[in-house]
């Protein structure tokens, strides 16, 4: 194998497990220090950046980056990442000072975001201060989107939106609120220089039974009613209620229900419980709320009388796999089951809906109705029209909405500059010695066994007397110091110098997880099978060094390591050192006006 390329900046942000995982590419470790420190608005303001809404995010993010910590590999549960986040938001100081200042001149171009969520607010919390003149649109009467509209109170407050919302239109953003865009072609002859489309995926998908029509009055959209309860039009529901579907939204219907007045609620759901897409702590919750959630049960009709509806029939199905593994739903034979109720929530997924793009403006649709939009720029095939977050390749969640908006600020960027938004601008990468002595380091790697502390939560009997009653107390303190100790910091890579190495093997014998073997060079299948524990994850790159004296070569198998900095310790000549990566997404305001230093980098 070559010589490992540690400059490359994917090679240790690959190693940084949940930075990697995350959309945003938030530098999950550094602010997780921070807060061990008691550092919170640097915490925060370091979240703030790739994230923008930590607040939001520390109560609602699907926590991709929790299932690739690697203190999952020690002990059976990962780093609550995502409620960490919320710790730096709840302590924080006021850093209305920290944020970007107001464009003192305005750079003379117009931009339009239509929809006020999170991957419009995130093009606009970057695009604003670079001197864009932004006009949000959204018919609501306030900006947030699906996180004001969809997400229940008792789960994310809306103080919280107000707070993080508001940091952003504070840049000098023009709200356009209450102005619902019909026509994108209108749109487009008010001479904008660019425009987003961040609109979601506003429409819930229908389930059209036989009954439906019938019991409509009691049969309910999820994601419109529980838009409806958000914006107090919708105070109760019936005593007997069913949910269908199995994903986040489900969740949030059921458990909104129990605060509504519904006692016997009930989740049906076609697939398995380990099928449903449903967050696993989302299911947690719902079932430690007293709400049943009943599997393989497909809906079959809706039954009423006198035109009021009297429940749903279903039938009940088994997987069934093929010879390839491929799994589909079959009839058991058993008979029909019905169950009662007075309501019924439909939570089956969302749909875009773009009946206010005309076809005629060179905007491409897809077979499935969707607008073709490049995945790296956000481009539409119209010139100038760009896509974000559900409304540009269907729903996802709130850090991928964020992850597009940075992506499509810095192609609006390039667009207005008139540069080709095919050239990304690189990201920035530092590697930092971490050595304040001969065997110390600035950083606390000690590894313990530590398992991760829960969240504490209000009393159940309060929390259902309430749907604004906010469910989760977040840690305090002490507890978000304790859960930061847990962190790994896979941030603190081992960086080996091949000059200095006389091959004592000192490393090897102190590696705690037998990560570091020294052997013949050979190809990757080959010396994958010669390491002294050989790598089971074959995602992750080796660390191969260049030959050594005895024309041997290093070579580690990241996966494992648990950066504690052993080797560098115990290395007599100093050939393995600690030292901090840090990757710095590029975002608009990195490539402002194009540098020479950025032509550079991108030819």
């Amino acid at each position: 194998m070559q010589r490992t390329d540690i400059g490359r900046p994917d090679y240790f942000h690959k190693v940084v497990d949940c930075q990697w995982a995350c959309p945003a590419h938030t530098p999950v470790p550094e602010y997780i220090r921070l807060i061990a420190e008691g550092r919170y608005s640097d915490a925060y303001m370091i979240n703030w950046k790739s994230n923008v809404f930590p607040g939001i995010l520390g109560r609602t993010c699907d926590r991709p980056c929790e299932p690739a910590c690697r203190r999952g590999r020690v002990e059976e549960e990962p780093v609550a990442i995502c409620r960490l986040k919320r710790v730096a938001a709840d302590n924080k100081d006021d850093i209305t000072d920290r944020l970007p200042p107001l464009a003192a001149t305005k750079n003379g171009k117009r931009i339009a975001l239509i929809g006020a969520g999170p991957a419009s607010l995130t093009v606009a919390r970057d695009l604003a201060p670079l001197g864009y003149d932004i006009h949000l649109y959204d018919g609501d009467a306030k900006g947030g989107g699906m996180i004001r509209s969809q997400i229940p109170r008792f789960r994310l407050p809306e103080s919280v939106i107000d707070e993080e919302v508001g940091y952003i239109t504070g840049l000098g953003v023009t709200e356009r609120y209450g102005e619902r865009i019909d026509s994108l072609k209108s749109l487009l002859n008010q001479g904008y220089d660019a425009v987003f489309v961040g609109s979601g995926a506003p429409r819930g998908r229908e389930l059209d039974l036989p009954g439906r029509e019938e019991a409509k009055a009691n049969i309910h959209i999820g994601i419109d009613w529980l838009s409806s309860v958000s914006f107090g039009h919708i105070e109760k529901i019936g005593r007997r209620v069913i949910v269908l579907g199995g994903g986040n939204t489900a969740m949030d219907c059921c458990r909104t229900s129990r605060r509504l007045g519904g006692e016997d609620v009930k989740v049906i759901v076609r697939s398995g419980f380990e099928e449903m897409k449903a967050s696993p702590w989302e299911k947690e919750d719902a079932i430690h709320e007293d709400i049943p959630i009943l599997n393989f049960l497909v809906p079959v009709s809706f039954s009423h009388q006198d035109g009021k509806l009297t429940g749903v029939v279903f039938e009940k199905v088994v997987a069934q796999y093929d010879d390839k593994g491929r799994r589909k739903l079959v009839p058991s034979g058993e008979p029909h089951q019905h169950f009662e109720c007075d309501d019924v929530l439909v939570a089956v997924g969302q749909e875009n809906s773009f009946p206010w793009i005309e076809r005629d403006i060179g905007l491409e649709f897809d077979e499935w109705d969707m607008p073709k939009v490049n995945e790296t720029t956000f481009q539409s095939t119209r010139d100038g029209v760009f896509f974000g977050g559900d409304a540009a390749f269907g729903p996802k969640n709130i850090i991928w909405a964020v992850a597009h908006g940075h992506e499509a600020a810095v192609s609006i960027h390039l667009h207005c500059q008139g540069l080709n938004i095919a050239d990304r601008p690189p990201p920035g990468v530092t590697l930092t010695s971490q050595k304040m002595g001969i065997h110390e380091w600035s950083y606390d790697n000690d590894i313990s066994n530590d398992l991760r502390n829960r969240v504490p939560q209000r009393d159940k009997a309060v929390a259902l007397s309430n749907v604004k009653l906010e469910v989760e107390l977040g840690f305090d303190r002490l507890l978000g110091y304790k859960e930061a100790e847990r962190c790994l910091n896979c941030d603190i890579e081992t960086v080996f110098a091949e000059p200095l190495c006389i091959e004592c093997d000192a490393c090897v014998d102190i590696c705690p997880t037998d990560c570091i073997s020294f052997t013949e060079n050979g190809d990757e299948a080959d010396l994958r099978t010669r390491l002294k524990a050989p790598a089971l994850d074959l995602t992750q790159d080796l660390y191969v060094s260049g030959d050594l004296k005895t024309g041997r070569v290093m070579v580690k198998d990241e996966d494992v390591c648990l950066h504690c900095g052993l080797c560098a310790e115990r290395c007599p000549t100093g050939a393995w050192d600690m030292q901090k990566f840090l990757l710095d997404i590029t975002q608009a305001g990195g490539c402002s006006k194009i540098s020479d230093g950025f032509k550079t980098a991108a030819e």
